[in-house]
């Protein structure tokens, strides 16, 4: 699943307490099956994410920019990382780049987190 896998293992793998964590790596994730056992049940994506800003120093608009989530993710947020998210999404909103498109990819990429476990706030999900 590439872009969004490695967004699903940076959440995980800072699960909300260490009973919350899912035992379930993308090693041991067969190939080719994305998603189907790498779950985020119990992650709180809210103070995760709450939890990396404090410790960067900010985090810029995480909340709604998929530029400042990818970035406080440590993660690729160039147009051509965006595109390939896009492509995984199947999201085509406007442009590639554009600020409809990258509402649309954030709101996106909320929709899988909390389709496959992850507590995203009601703010988050748009």
């Amino acid at each position: 699943m590439g872009i969004l896998s490695s967004i699903f293992d940076k959440l995980r793998g800072r699960g909300s307490s260490p009973q919350a964590q899912p035992t379930t790596t993308a090693s041991s994730q067969p190939s080719g099956q994305p998603g189907q056992q790498a779950t985020l049940e119990n992650v709180d994506v809210d103070k995760v994410l709450a939890d990396m800003a404090s410790k960067k120093g900010g985090g810029g608009n995480y909340r709604e920019s998929i530029v400042d989530l990818l970035k406080l993710l440590d993660l690729d947020s160039s147009l051509n990382a965006r595109k390939e998210l896009a492509a995984e999404l199947n999201v085509n909103a406007a442009a590639h780049g554009s600020a409809e498109q990258n509402i649309a990819l954030h709101n996106a990429v909320m929709r899988k987190v909390a389709e496959n476990g992850g507590k995203v706030p009601e703010s988050m999900k748009h």
